[in-house]
């Protein structure tokens, strides 16, 4: 799939090519839905369904694919152009019985979709949840089975990333292909190993401070990220790991203020995608600039 979306990308450039030479209009060439359609870019799908229901079936081998760029990377944002005015929200330690279906509900009303990076033994607990997570569009990474911290050998580092691999499959149907390791540690062994599988380990660029153990106000979450917003930011919350009251406060609140400040959401994959989208047609536009 990933040759078949370069090939896609050497045709945008051929395009760009073409259009500085003979002097036609962009617009005359790319079809109409612009150069997403033309790269394919994917988008989460699924049903949209209540998170208080308990119904939801699981999905079926919906694999979460990544340019290969981004591969056994650390990411911390998305590196985008000033005007390229998107962020991607993103939510720890779930799934939970109540704070996430609290989230999912205020992002289906304001017609968003996140990143969730989820516990192996949450998703153990809370199976339906995970589902819903799932059936409403929104994507899944995985976030270790423990939550540990502490040094690990290969093999412990094995077992939590791939445990909880295995787990989020077999409930959700996802193979997911993002790891955020706990604290945000990278040298415990975690991100190494998941690095070697191929996952992009996926940081933050700006958090609510949510999980900080004296957890600030409302009002001060919500200022801690509306005034460090800026495009391609990944932003951190959590929707377990504890009572998450004051993120679902403050959640609707930071969404309208984004959206006051011209940002619109989007997910994890989405953001790398439009990065590698920016970038082959930033080094395409040099070539044809040096004809």
């Amino acid at each position: 799939m990933f040759t078949n979306k370069l090939s896609q990308i050497f045709q945008v450039g051929i395009i760009i090519l073409v259009t500085a030479g003979s002097g036609l209009s962009l617009s005359m060439l790319v079809p109409k839905g612009g150069f997403n359609q033309m790269l394919a870019i994917k988008k989460p799908a699924g049903k949209t369904m209540s998170a208080t229901i308990e119904t939801t079936a699981p999905a079926t081998n919906q694999t979460l694919e990544l340019p290969k760029a981004f591969q056994g990377t650390i990411v911390y944002q998305g590196k985008l152009k000033p005007n390229q005015k998107v962020i991607a929200l993103t939510f720890d330690d779930g799934p939970s019985p109540k704070n996430t279906a609290q989230v999912l509900e205020i992002l289906k009303k304001n017609h968003i979709k996140a990143t969730f990076f989820m516990l192996g033994q949450m998703v153990k607990y809370y199976p339906q949840i995970a589902k819903q997570v799932a059936a409403d569009g929104d994507v899944i990474g995985n976030h270790t089975w423990h939550h540990w911290y502490r040094q690990m050998d290969v093999a412990t580092a094995a077992s939590e990333i791939e445990n909880t691999a295995d787990v989020i499959y077999k409930t959700t149907g996802v193979k997911t292909t993002l790891f955020r390791p706990p604290g945000g540690f990278l040298h415990n062994g975690l991100a190494d190993y998941a690095k070697n599988q191929k996952y992009a380990v996926i940081m933050w660029s700006e958090l609510s401070g949510d999980a900080e153990r004296r957890s600030p106000s409302v009002p001060a979450m919500i200022k801690n990220v509306l005034r460090s917003a800026k495009p391609g930011a990944i932003v951190l919350m959590h929707d377990g790991g504890g009572n998450r009251s004051r993120t679902v406060k403050a959640l609707p609140v930071i969404i309208e203020g984004l959206k006051a400040q011209g940002y619109r959401f989007v997910t994890i994959p989405e953001l790398l995608e439009m990065q590698a989208q920016e970038k082959m047609l930033t080094a395409a536009s040099a070539v044809a600039n040096h004809q």
